[in-house]
């Protein structure tokens, strides 16, 4: 049986599994509720809260975008570790300050916070709208990359056995199936064990390149003879831009939607605590190895460094899976390990949109079973309106990463800055948002998405954040509810 065959069986058996889950997760429900449905009832332990943090943070992006983007740069890319790390570091200024208040007040979505922080003032309200139509972009942007990524690899895995079409829009049929079937704790459960499998296979799969390469220094020496600028000193653009895609990722990730309903969502603060404790091994285990395997797919691959440098995993594992039976198993364990790091991403961002339109931009609060029935219908709508983007291979991975995050990091001084900053108003924060979204989009329309390596958000967020505090300080506000 070739290595694509075993990886439509392996694929079949996978999603056979997640059906399962689905109607688990769904005997397991107490109420169609809010909470039940979009938080799984706030239950989540230390185990699975933490596996679906590592599943969820590292996604399609990170498998596919992450090795195609270092393969495209070379070594300058291993601060891509960095990146990650810086995450952690941001998340340890929102955590103590949100969940506390989330608990109290039983938020549901960012946007509950947004309200009770600024209050039911005209510009508190459009703030509020404001936010999740940018939160709304961001996810439904972060569903588009997982949406290709599935397509490439079910495509390149099976060699076209399953069509990148295909692949596309059944996975993201069964997604949709799952995800509504049993809310937060189908896609909490699955992405436990999503977790498990993506660590087992990147970890399988480097060691392979390392040993098949003769180390890591021989891989350094024949990329410096295949392509000597990928083993260069970076220069100072480039220096200046690691500092920027550390703001980008570091400020911008921790207002992702589905980060802070996990916050919400975590049985104890101590659970939460510990998640991100383990979280913060994570992108030396993740980000760090698929950064080398990037590195190492030079010497192996001619993909040209376009958007087909996107799919360096998956010719890596065609390449592995010839060598023999024991290759073959392990190629597919990185394959569905891989393809379920996707999925669970795609999840979770199906889940935060239906709990985000519902209640942030079309207003149902409180915790009837309309809302959770109206975010289903609402998040599968926008994954039907995705697909037909999704089909059209004109953009990589990691440029979709930054384009996100460009708007989302807008949102920053509206949380971040809000917790810990009493005299914040909702009309400079709005002010804020709308002047620094202004710029990120126009200097990136006008072409220039990098300034000397800044990134167009990076410079957005900085004049957000100099028109909030001066806004702020022209008309003082309440002090901030939200306690320590």
């Amino acid at each position: 049986m070739s290595f694509s065959e075993v990886g439509v069986l392996a694929l079949a058996v996978y999603l056979t599994v997640l059906l399962g889950v689905a109607e688990v997760a769904n005997r397991a429900r107490r109420e169609l509720t809010p909470s039940d449905h979009f938080l799984g009832g706030r239950e989540l332990g230390v185990f699975v809260l933490f596996l679906t943090l590592y599943a969820t943070a590292y996604s399609g992006n990170s498998l596919l975008g992450y090795p195609g983007r270092a393969y495209r740069t070379g070594f300058s890319f291993v601060m891509a570790t960095g990146f990650m790390m810086a995450i952690i570091v941001t998340f340890h200024a929102l955590v103590p300050r949100l969940r506390p208040a989330a608990i109290q007040r039983g938020y549901v979505t960012p946007g509950d916070f947004l309200r009770d922080r600024f209050g039911g003032s005209r510009s508190g309200r459009i703030l509020g709208f404001s936010v999740a139509m940018l939160m709304v972009f961001a996810l439904a942007n972060f569903l588009l990359a997982q949406l290709k990524a599935m397509g490439y690899v079910a495509s390149l895995v099976t060699g076209d056995l399953v069509p990148y079409s295909w692949g596309v829009i059944g996975l993201a049929g069964l997604i949709l199936f799952y995800e509504t079937r049993g809310g937060m704790r189908a896609v909490a459960w699955t992405d436990a064990a999503q977790g498990i499998l993506m660590a087992v296979g990147l970890l399988t799969l480097l060691v392979w390149l390392l040993v098949g390469s003769g180390g890591m220094t021989q891989i350094t020496l024949e990329v410096s003879k295949i392509r000597p600028e990928a083993v260069a000193v970076p220069d100072l653009k480039t220096s200046v831009n690691w500092f920027s895609t550390i703001a980008l990722l570091g400020l911008g990730s921790v207002v992702y939607p589905q980060a802070i309903q996990r916050i919400y969502a975590a049985r104890t603060g101590r659970a939460l605590s510990q998640s991100f404790a383990l979280m913060t091994y994570m992108p030396l285990l993740t980000t760090f190895v698929v950064t080398l395997i990037g590195i190492a797919a030079i010497t192996r691959l001619e993909v040209g460094t376009g958007i087909d440098a996107d799919g360096v995993m998956p010719l890596l594992l065609n390449e592995w899976a010839q060598e023999g039976p024991i290759s073959r198993v392990g190629a597919v364990v990185v394959f569905i390990g891989a393809l379920s790091a996707i999925m669970s991403t795609a999840d979770s961002c199906l889940l935060s949109l239906g709990s985000l339109l519902a209640r942030d931009v079309f207003g149902r609060t409180g915790d009837g079973a309309k809302q959770a029935q109206q975010g289903k219908w609402l998040a599968g709508l926008v994954l039907v309106a995705m697909i037909p983007l999704a089909l059209h291979r004109d953009v990589t991975l990691w440029r979709l990463i930054e384009l996100k995050m460009e708007i989302l990091i807008q949102c920053v001084p509206a949380f971040l800055l809000a917790l810990h900053w009493g005299k914040q108003t909702a009309t400079a924060t709005l002010m804020g948002l709308v002047v620094g979204t202004i710029l990120s989009v126009g200097l990136t329309y006008l072409g220039f998405s990098q300034v000397f390596g800044v990134h167009a958000g990076v410079a957005g967020l900085v004049l957000n954040c100099v028109v909030v505090v001066i806004g702020s300080y022209w008309k003082p506000s309440l002090p901030v509810p939200v306690k320590a």
